[in-house]
């Protein structure tokens, strides 16, 4: 039997479209939002009112997220630090609003949590709002359950809609000037009371923290410390950054150093703690030894980055504090030795652009993540020669000074240099009275750029 071929037709080819990505919205992800709730001021932001205790699966997770919104509802900022969430889980604990049951599971969790890697907010910011839809529409769904049985249909379309309508903020949040009154009102009391501690980042000097506008280095801030040649810009940095590491705060200090070696910086660190001078570190090992080991370990964590002079980009510190965040590093200091020797994200033939280019980035980074960064600058020709250097004496561009918060200048005459004295004249300040001085005695020898506040001028 012969067979007759039936030609069947070619099925239509199409091209393959793009694979849609989803996520699974299991432990692992309810614990990174969980962590950037608890540690991350900007992912407060970006998702304020979207996040609710009751879309975690986790009860230990759903509280901890109830403790952070109720924070920041008050504080405006993510409670950040292990001493800060210690207290506030005893007050839920005291308060009843832990059970005691779940008390040891709160504190494990907190503790996992606080070391964990929340190095992505970006992409975690992104599925928010899906992640939040989703919870709200599979709780509305439960709940209809017991509408459907009592035919309560109007309140099943309710809780669905409402839950449909769950939507990200993906940007930051309009900042309602009158409806955040009360929150500023509260904040000032909290701070008169002594309840609310200062957010700036402390110089290790009180004398100088009291005049400065955050009582330190403001957080979401670039202040500029500016100074001739070998005026001791270098010094004033370590000073600076070592005090804020070894402060009662404990405060994470990233040290960038685009001049002077890692290890010519970590010698002058042994220097400053020790209280010995840099050129006799090796007459007295054991003691220099010592004396930064016990210094360290109450301090908080301290880490030197040395590049090339003219290669660092804004964009390679970002990789690096994601890198750090990915370790469950969360830094409050940035110090850059010193901004002037960055490369800017796209080189021009304008020096004065490639300049201003490097401090809007680094300011902008400073806002972006929620910390203080200090950097230094070199004052130009005619201002070395002044007995007090003002902003107008900045080197190369004056849109330092525009973009900077603060400008404090470095000046010593040929006397006072003898008498191991300095002024620090606050040149240009966004937020504060500026154009007067503070004189303090200093020990260059001994790394110490301000051994005492004599003070203000």
């Amino acid at each position: 039997m012969t067979g007759t071929a039936v030609a069947l037709p070619e099925a239509e080819y199409k091209e393959p479209g793009p694979v849609e990505q989803r996520y699974t919205y299991d432990e692992a992800f309810q614990g990174k939002i969980t962590a950037l709730s608890m540690r991350d001021t900007t992912f407060m932001q970006r998702t304020e009112g979207l996040i609710k205790p009751e879309y975690f699966e986790s009860h230990a997770d759903g509280h901890l997220v109830s403790i952070a919104n109720r924070y920041y509802a008050k504080f405006k900022k993510a409670p950040g630090d292990g001493t800060t969430w210690k207290h506030l889980i005893d007050a839920d604990i005291a308060a009843k609003i832990i059970r005691p049951e779940m008390r040891s599971l709160v504190a494990r969790r907190a503790i996992q949590l606080m070391g964990s890697d929340i190095s992505d907010r970006d992409l975690v910011v992104d599925e928010v709002a899906t992640f939040a839809r989703h919870q709200a529409v599979s709780k509305a769904i439960l709940d209809s359950v017991e509408h459907l049985d009592l035919r309560d249909f109007e309140k099943i379309s309710t809780g669905l809609k409402k839950a449909l309508d769950v939507g990200a903020a993906t940007e930051v949040n309009a900042y309602d000037y009158a409806e955040e009154l009360k929150t500023r009102t509260n904040e000032r009391i909290e701070r008169a009371a002594g309840r609310m501690s200062p957010t700036g980042i402390t110089t290790g000097y009180p004398d100088i923290d009291r005049v400065l506008y955050h009582k330190g280095w403001g957080r979401k801030e670039l202040s500029v410390l500016m100074g001739a040649a070998k005026a001791g810009k270098t010094t004033a940095l370590i000073d600076f950054a070592i005090s804020a590491c070894g402060s009662l705060k404990r405060h994470n200090v990233m040290y960038v150093t685009l001049e002077v070696s890692k290890e010519i910086i970590g010698e002058r660190l042994d220097a400053r703690i020790s209280n010995q001078m840099v050129m006799e570190l090796g007459d007295h090992l054991h003691d220099v030894s010592k004396k930064v080991s016990d210094f360290m370990a109450k301090a908080g964590r301290f880490a030197i980055y040395e590049f090339p002079t003219g290669t660092m980009r804004v964009s390679d510190l970002r990789r690096i504090i994601e890198r750090d965040k990915a370790r469950g590093i969360l830094y409050d200091l940035i110090v850059v030795d010193y901004a002037d020797l960055m490369q800017p994200e796209r080189v021009t033939d304008n020096a004065i652009e490639n300049s201003k280019g490097v401090y809007v980035q680094l300011r902008g980074l400073a806002m972006q993540e929620n910390v203080a960064i200090l950097t230094a600058t070199q004052t130009n020709r005619e201002g070395a020669k002044k007995t007090v250097a003002t902003m107008t004496d900045i080197a190369e561009d004056f849109n330092k000074v525009r973009i900077a918060d603060i400008v404090i200048s470095i000046n010593k005459t040929e006397e006072e240099r003898k008498l191991g004295q300095a002024r620090l004249f606050f040149a240009a300040c966004r937020n504060q009275a500026s154009g007067f001085s503070i004189r303090v005695e200093q020990d260059i020898d001994r790394m110490r750029f301000v051994k005492s506040v004599i003070g203000e001028e």
